[in-house]
């Protein structure tokens, strides 16, 4: 048996919906007390409304994580209504596609604003109440976009996603000295509102490329999330999961022919 997080204070960025809302309603349900952030106030309350039904400790702060100061006070946030964090699930992030060849400077900073930025100040922000815990926690929610696989449109997402492991790499080098481990979920195609709205062919597409023949769920991600926050996995640091049926693993679809 892992040793139970019941209790411990954990903080999940851009929660409102998708596979953030899945990685805080696996931490509620293990008995964590959660703040999670977002942009849509109605997203949020709906959202705290529901992870909340069976009796969870769960709050919600409106935050854009691109902004020092949002992150900042999320960090306050946390240590007023929680006492503190002991884990941070830096999971904000935006998918907008766009051509290389078509892609603005507001494109390229609205991703990297988010995903790359937001990472950054989302765990500066938390670093004094993390090294206070002892046992501090950093997830990142990358992608197998950009650090292994490509896909058209993503280019500026893809490039994101990398400079997320390139941070954890140094960060948790810099953060070992306080207790605090940096790692990092690699999610395949997972089931949410995000990949829906990319149409009925994209999901069947891609889960005929899946040797599990499956899409993910928010849970399978949610759960590698709850692991590398465990006690189990305090030797653990500046390392990858990737969560994603084996996606990545054959060299053409032929290989699934077999």
């Amino acid at each position: 048996m892992f040793t139970s997080i019941e209790g411990r204070a954990v903080v999940v960025t851009g929660a409102t919906r998708g596979i953030g809302k899945g990685i805080a309603a696996v931490f509620t349900r293990s008995g964590a007390r959660v703040l999670i952030t977002g942009r849509d106030e109605q997203a949020a309350k709906a959202c705290v409304a529901e992870l909340s039904a069976g009796g969870a400790e769960v709050s919600y702060l409106l935050a854009d994580v691109g902004r020092r100061a949002d992150c900042e006070r999320m960090a306050q946030a946390a240590a007023d209504r929680m006492g503190g964090i002991d884990v941070l699930c830096a999971n904000a992030g935006i998918f907008p596609e766009a051509r290389l060849a078509d892609m603005t400077d507001a494109d390229i900073d609205e991703v990297f604003g988010t995903n790359l930025r937001g990472s950054i100040l989302s765990v500066q922000a938390c670093l004094p109440a993390l090294a206070a815990s002892g046992r501090g926690r950093v997830i990142l929610t990358s992608s197998i976009t950009g650090p292994i696989t490509g896909f058209p449109g993503w280019c500026h997402y893809g490039a994101s996603k990398a400079g997320q492991l390139g941070f954890m790499r140094t960060a948790a080098i810099e953060l070992a000295a306080s207790g605090i481990t940096v790692n990092a979920v690699l999610p395949g195609n997972i089931i949410t509102e995000g990949l829906a709205d990319l149409g009925e062919d994209y999901m069947a597409q891609m889960t005929g490329s899946i040797p599990l023949r499956r899409l993910g769920t928010v849970d399978d991600i949610g759960y590698t999330a709850l692991f590398l926050a465990s006690d189990e996995a305090g030797y653990i640091t500046g390392q990858t999961i990737v969560v994603d049926g084996g996606q990545v693993l054959p060299e053409s679809l032929a290989a699934l022919d077999g």
